[in-house]
């Protein structure tokens, strides 16, 4: 519990910081800027260590049509370990979908038919963040109730039993639970 709240309050830094301007530096995500730049920061992420994070997604993001911001955390987050130095193999970040998050898993023609010809705000995000090596997962409990296939999902996301076992799955790996 303790780990869930410290990691969540680092997580609330890095969402409040962006890259300083001008900075010329290829991060694993297009486009999301990294965390500022702290002078006499003491507390910085160890290039040697392995971060082992995972998100838990169960809501609806707060302004429908916009990349919802836990993706946006993610992302950050991915980009700040590149940026101080922590090496891609040594970046093992997942995220779990459930709930509330379910549809943002559709390839863009399903959500749109979901929604009233709405593209998936999401899609490009979880691509992206695919590509830096996130791994995605989507509660098939969930799936079942939203009656989402394994075609309708983009391919980036796998399906698995339940978010429930999934979430606890990772925390016996070692990985810290970032959770609204």
């Amino acid at each position: 519990m303790r780990q869930t709240v410290m990691a969540g309050l680092a997580l609330g830094a890095l969402l409040l910081g962006q890259a300083a301007p001008g900075v010329a530096q290829a991060l694993p995500v297009p486009g999301v800027d990294a965390a500022r730049d702290v002078p006499g920061a003491k507390e910085m992420p160890d290039t040697k260590a392995v971060h082992k994070v995972v998100f838990d997604m169960a809501t609806a993001g707060p302004k429908p049509g916009e990349v919802h911001p836990m993706l946006q955390a993610v992302a950050r987050y991915v980009n700040t370990l590149a940026k101080v130095g922590v090496p891609a193999q040594n970046r093992k970040v997942a995220v779990v979908f459930h709930q509330g998050a379910t549809d943002y898993v559709l390839s863009n023609d399903v959500y749109k038919a979901r929604h009233d010809g709405q593209d998936n705000p999401n899609a490009t995000m979880i691509q992206a963040l695919g590509k830096a090596g996130v791994d995605f997962r989507l509660c098939g409990q969930a799936a079942l109730a939203r009656k989402i296939a394994r075609t309708d999902m983009m391919p980036e996301v796998q399906l698995d039993l339940w978010a429930l076992t999934t979430i606890i799955a990772f925390q016996q790996q070692g990985y810290v639970l970032i959770a609204p």
